[in-house]
């Protein structure tokens, strides 16, 4: 084979082996019927040790008010995000989320962190704390504050 044709060969093979080892996955999360403006939201994983490892959404382009999203803000101090963003989420909503996950972080120790804030009331950090595992696919978890369900399906 000649060289040329090997490189794209490898090249090809890598790039199909990299994709292979991410799922996309569909997060799904609804918020509760509270008095007040639209919520911010940061939607993040994180190892055991509480080191973050990926943003994966923010919702709430303002960054004055993403301060109040605490517990990711302590994790990630510049507050700059890798994930997507978009408008602040208003209650007895839900909203979608589409993101890419290494399969390195499911089933080993990685937990989906979910900060929430509304303005004038009560910020709620790590509102919804679950592991990424296969068995926690499609079980929709309640959280603490503003957030009525969210659930993730690979």
């Amino acid at each position: 084979m000649k060289p040329i044709q090997s490189l794209i060969v490898f090249l090809a093979v890598f790039g199909l082996s990299s994709s292979a080892f991410a799922k996309s996955v569909d997060m799904q999360l609804t918020m509760k019927g509270y008095n007040g403006d639209g919520a911010y939201v940061a939607v993040y994983l994180m190892d055991a040790n509480g080191r973050l490892v990926q943003t994966l959404a923010v919702e709430g382009r303002k960054k004055k008010y993403q301060k109040h999203l605490r517990d990711w803000k302590r994790a990630n101090r510049s507050l700059k995000f890798d994930g997507k963003t978009g408008a602040s989420l208003l209650k007895n909503r839900s909203r979608n989320f589409f993101v890419t996950i290494d399969d390195k972080y499911i089933d080993s120790n990685y937990f989906i962190h979910i900060d929430t804030s509304v303005e004038d009331k009560r910020d709620v950090p790590s509102d919804v704390v679950v592991p990424l595992t296969q068995q926690g696919i499609g079980q929709a978890v309640s959280g603490k504050g503003y957030v009525k369900s969210f659930v993730y399906r690979f």
